[in-house]
Parts: structure tokens; sequence; C-alpha cells
């Protein structure tokens, strides 16, 4: 009897299970999405984890986010940009987390948007690490509210794929590259 091998990457291996207990335990929502964004970044994946974990460096690369308070180690309360200038907000606690790996996380039960989701990081040998997030959540107004967020660009599928090629840029090269003139430079100017 010879046995199943899979050589595909370890981000798309079909035989992992501990990958796939991993995104079902984040799509507790029936009715909700599963996004699931990876990036590969030159940098080493503790480095990379270390400055995740810090969730007041997520604002730097997170368009969407306004603010994040850190209530304790493991619960945070986040302030995030919605469609058509209104904010949502909510606490969510970290579940799961394995120092350099991964940190799960789900949002309270009276959250705006409930949500829950994981990063992982994992070694790409010579070319750094690969950072996957996989998030579900159930959008306030189930397809409609889906719609008006994509419209204003604020869809959490449309802002994962930005922030993890926001957070590549910056954890590469230093800063977050940006073809508009921001509001921090608008201000130095007039100085």
């Amino acid at each position: 009897m010879t046995m199943a091998t899979d050589d595909a990457p370890p981000t798309t291996s079909k035989l992992n299970e501990e990958r796939v207990s991993g995104i079902a335990a984040v799509s507790q929502f029936r009715e909700g999405d599963l996004i699931r964004r990876s990036v590969t970044i030159n940098r080493p994946r503790d480095e990379l984890f270390a400055y995740w974990r810090d969730f007041s460096n997520l604002p730097s690369f997170m368009d969407n986010v306004e603010r994040i308070d850190i209530v304790s180690s493991t619960t945070s309360h986040w302030v995030v940009k919605g469609p058509a200038g209104r904010t949502v907000e909510w606490d969510a606690a970290i579940t799961e987390e394995k120092a350099g790996e991964l940190i799960a996380w789900t949002s309270a039960a009276d959250a705006d948007i409930p949500n829950s989701g994981r990063i992982e990081f994992r070694d790409s040998g010579d070319r750094g690490t690969i950072v996957t997030a996989t998030i579900a959540y159930d959008p306030p107004a189930g397809v409609v509210g889906k719609v008006i967020s994509k419209l204003f660009q604020r869809e959490p599928a449309i802002q994962a794929r930005r922030d993890l090629r926001r957070f590549k840029q910056l954890m590469e090269t230093g800063e977050v590259a940006t073809a508009a003139f921001t509001q921090k430079q608008r201000d130095k100017e007039t100085i």
C-alpha cells in the first residue's frame, strides 16, 4: 500500500490537517464570507510576527483601521472605517497564539461586524516568510451590505489584499508607498 503524498507548498497543501482545522475554526459564521490572502515578505518570520503582535502597529499599514485600543494582553478594541463615513467597532480576543507562527482571534458577540480569523507566518526558505490572513466575517445587512461595502472600497476581501501588500512594503522598505498626498504630509507643508 502506498501512502498519498502532496508536494504542494505548505500553504496550499490539501493534506495538512492542522491547516484544515484552523480554517474551519475561523469560519464559524455560516452566512458570512471567508477570505484568505497570502503574501511573501523578504523578512524573518519572528520579526514579522513581533511587529504584527504589537497591535498598536497595525494602523500603520491597515488603511481602514482608525485605531486599536489594547485592553489586555489578549483583548483589544478595534475602530474601523466603514462605508459612507461610518465607523464600526468591536472587541476582539485572541483565541490561539503560537509565538512566531500564528495569532487567531474572534470578536465579541456584540460586534458591529462579527468576525474571526488568523494570521499565519511560515518560512519560505531564502524568499523570507509567507504571511497568510484568513478572515471570516458576517457582513451587516447580508448581501446588500457586502455590495455597499464593495462600492465604497471597504469590503474586507479588498482590504485584506491591500493591507497585506502595504505590510510587505513597510517590512521590506520601511515605508508604505502611496501616490496620494497624505494628511500628515499636507500638515508638514503648511508648517
